[in-house]
């Protein structure tokens, strides 16, 4: 096996850790997980839902989003943050598309790959990373 067979192998391996992490999500309307991975190591990870202290509804009575829900590679950068960890280099591992504001703090971040296994209908966010020179990788979700 070729190292592009192990990478892949290993994408395959840690978007469906991802996918298992987003089941930690209250949310109904769609659950979406996120891991930061640095030197074969899960550095952090998230999953999409409110703050920290807030109830662990992210749909209001109409089943609409509330605005404050954190998607998930928000949920893991800011966790970061409070660690001793650097995601600078690192690749995250997402189950669903970035969309634009999460491209920009994953941007900001220095994360250098960013794997994902659901598109989303805006590729605003993909091309956005692109254009920062992240290599971003589309996994088609596995049943």
């Amino acid at each position: 096996m070729d190292s592009e067979e192990k990478q892949e192998v290993l994408d395959r391996r840690y978007i469906r850790m991802a996918g298992i992490w987003a089941e930690n999500s209250y949310c109904r309307r769609r659950q979406v997980g996120a891991l930061i991975v640095k030197d074969k190591m899960i550095i952090s990870d998230g999953y999409n839902g409110t703050p920290s202290g807030f109830e662990n509804v992210c749909e209001d009575e109409n089943n609409v989003t509330k605005p404050y829900v954190l998607h998930a590679e928000a949920n893991a950068i800011t966790k970061i943050a409070r660690s001793n960890n650097s995601s600078d280099g690192a690749t995250m591992y997402v189950t669903a598309s970035p969309c634009i504001e999460c491209a920009k703090l994953i941007i900001q971040a220095g994360i250098k790959r960013v794997v994902y296994s659901e598109k989303y209908r805006l590729e605003d966010g993909i091309e956005l990373m692109k254009r920062a020179g992240i290599e971003v990788v589309y996994l088609e979700h596995e049943q």
